[in-house]
């Protein structure tokens, strides 16, 4: 089931606070990125991080967004401002981003 752009409009509202938010579609789902880090992305109509230090202290729940993948953390959190730190937080431990070619 692919996410709905009603659900990724909500979750860029949760990410208002966040800087240089970019989204890229992806077979159906949305992939997220700040400040060219991959830091999550939003699988059937669901707001999932990536595991960090940062996310883990954060959320609790732990669920994989599709067949093959790494676990990943469900937000829960409904609170911009505490999603915005919690992403901020994350970044700092995130590998930067990996340049594509043209």
């Amino acid at each position: 089931m692919a996410s709905s752009p009603e659900y990724l409009e909500y979750v860029l509202e949760l990410l208002a606070g966040v800087p240089e938010v970019t989204t890229r579609k992806m077979m159906g789902e949305y992939l997220l990125y700040a400040r060219g880090k991959l830091f999550g992305g939003v699988y059937d109509d669901r707001f999932l991080v990536k595991v960090t230090d940062a996310s883990r202290a954060a959320l609790a729940m732990e669920e994989v967004p599709y067949d093959g993948a790494s676990p990943m953390l469900v937000v829960d959190v409904e609170d911009p401002d505490a999603v915005a730190e919690m992403v901020e937080a994350m970044l700092a431990e995130l590998p930067e981003g990996k340049r594509r070619r043209r």
